[in-house]
This record gives C-alpha cells, structure tokens and sequence, in this order.
C-alpha cells in the first residue's frame, strides 16, 4: 500500500482521541505498569487463576481486533480457541513435543480454520457477519463432539502434558512456575495485538470500520483486509486457547460451545472496545468474580455477571477501560487549554 493513501485515510479518517497523542511517554508508562502487574500477578492471585486471567485476556484482545478496530462481531471466536485447545492436546499427548510448541501447533491450526471461515462471513456484515461466524462455530462443535476417538467426544481430551524438557518436574508440581513459562507465548500475543493496531495495517483497519465504502474509493480491497485481519485475530485466539487447555491439562467441549464465545464478547466489552487495554481489564473483573463466587457455592453466577454487563453498558458506554480513558484524556486536554490560555 502507498504512503499517501495511508495519510489520506489518517487525515479523513480519524481514530478516537488518545491520551498519548500529547504525551508519548505515558504509553511506555502504561507497558511497564501493565508488565508489573502482570508479573506479579500469581503472587496475589492462585496461579491457576492468574493463568486463566491472561489467556481469557488475550482471547478478549483478539476479538477485540475484530469487533472494536474492524468493526466485526464474530460469535463464533470459540471455534478458534477451541480448535487450537484440542490441538494443542493432541499434540503434546501424541508427539511428546514441549508445550509451546503444542500451543503455536494449535494456534496455527486455528489460522488455517480462519482462512475459509474468514472468506465466507466477510462477505456479510452486521449481524449477518454473525450469524455466519456463529454457524461455523457451531459447526466445528458437532464435529468435535461426534470424532469421538480423536477428541474423547463429550469425555474431552483428558491428560494433556507439559513438557518443557528440562524444566518439566517443576512446572508440573507447581502452576506458580507454570505461569511463567507459559506467560511469554500470551505476551508476543499481544504485541502481535499491538503491532497491527498501530501500523499502517491497522489505520486502514480504523477506516474499514468507519466508512468502508470510502476505504474502497481510496484503493483498499477491504475484503482482503478483512480477512487478514480475521486470521490474524484467531490465531491470537488459538494461542490464548492453547495455553489455557495446557494450563488446565485437559481440552473439552465447553471451549467449542456457543456460549464461550458469547463470554468473551462480554469481557470485550466489559473492558472497552477498541482499547486493547479493554480486554485484559475485563478478563480480570470476570475470572476473577466466577472464581469468588464458586469457591463460595454460588450458582447463579451467571445472574451475577449479567447484571453487572447491563450495569456496565447502562452506566459506562464505552467499558470499564474506554470510560477511563477517554475521562483522563479530557483532564488532560482541559489542563493544557488551561495553561495556553493563562
């Protein structure tokens, strides 16, 4: 793509205001608060729990590319994270190989699953876009639950291992080391995730979603971009699920149904879409509220979460993390058109 057509597309069409649009610095202050929390992490938090945080974080990230920088709503993101769990799975179980080399198997199987899926469903839009992801999803489901000697069928895919040569007795006797090691693959994920919103790539992503029919008029062939980003979106997906169903040592239909991608969308948009920092604030407030709440005997956790998601999107519009953003930004905008005028 040329260099004019990308200023074109920054010049008419505009992304939402940032915080660091003045003030750089605060984004490299942001990466090293968020890498501090997310190392210290399973210090405060069961690593398990922790674990689960960053890869639902990552799989939240990953529709997030889809729905808040593309416009795209898939309710089929668990055929992804799923697919790469039962691959991961079989990988390791059959090829004996260390698990992150299972989880990138996974990941790449979810980016070839993407690549039809992604040329049918963005053909359509809106809800039609959807419905397609959704029917797919469902689809992947079925045959998961029917291919019974390879996936265990409704038994799942017990026993995954985690190998890591060397180092494997002491991540098997301790998800607290198991955290570590596995938290390298969730974040070149999402340095993926933010390499691709902020690139050339990415503003033409932001004018797709704005006004695709003027990205066309400009040059774009936006279904081709839509695909890439597609694929791009589920494997990131993929990763997240391989390390999860690693994490777990176990792959099972509950990351194919319908209402794991339905979760994630939530935790989207809990956090704030077209955020990125949306995804991992949602993650958070869930896991870790399904957690309190069934270490408590609670079963209505779904009443819980749902009324807090109608709260949220009642109360806060653009999520938890957009809200908070876009309130620091007006503060700072209003502190520095103080001073001009004094």
């Amino acid at each position: 793509m040329s260099s004019q057509l990308v200023s074109k597309v920054e010049v008419e069409l505009p992304d939402a205001p940032s915080i660091t649009a003045h003030r750089p610095y605060l984004r490299w202050v942001g990466f090293a608060v968020g890498l501090v929390v997310v190392l210290a992490l399973p210090f405060f938090i069961y690593p398990p729990v922790a674990m689960d945080i960053a890869a639902w974080a990552l799989f939240a990230i990953s529709v997030d590319l889809l729905l808040g920088y593309t416009g795209l709503l898939s309710f089929g993101h668990a055929a992804f994270w799923g697919t790469s769990a039962y691959t991961t799975g079989l990988i390791a179980i059959h090829a004996g190989l260390p698990f992150p080399v299972a989880v990138l198997g996974g990941a790449v199987a979810a980016m070839v699953l993407a690549v039809p899926t992604g040329y049918l469903a963005v053909r359509r839009t809106g809800i039609y876009f959807a419905m397609v992801t959704l029917a797919f999803a469902q689809m992947i489901y079925f045959i998961a639950n029917q291919w019974r000697d390879v996936t265990g069928g409704e038994n799942g895919l017990q026993g995954v291992p985690k190998n890591l040569g060397p180092l494997t007795d002491l991540i098997n006797q301790d998800p607290f080391y198991f955290y570590y090691a596995a938290l390298p693959l969730i974040l070149i994920g999402v340095l993926i995730a933010w390499r691709t919103v902020n690139s050339p790539f990415g503003r033409v992503l932001v004018a797709i979603r704005d006004n695709p029919a003027r990205a066309r008029a400009l040059g774009y062939d936006v279904e081709r971009y839509k695909i890439m980003v597609f694929v791009i979106s589920a494997g990131l997906a993929g990763l997240a699920g391989g390390v999860f169903s690693a994490s777990h040592g176990f792959a099972s239909l509950q990351e194919l149904i319908w209402t794991t991608s339905g979760k994630v969308v939530l935790i989207t948009v809990l956090g704030g879409i077209g955020t990125l920092w949306g995804g991992p604030v949602g993650a958070a407030l869930v896991v870790l509220l399904e957690d309190r709440l069934a270490s408590s005997g609670f079963n209505g956790i779904g009443i819980i979460t749902g009324a807090i998601f109608v709260i949220i999107v009642l109360a806060f519009r653009h999520g938890i993390w957009g809200t908070a953003r876009n309130g620091i930004g007006a503060w700072l905008r209003s502190r520095r058109r103080g001073r001009e005028d004094a």
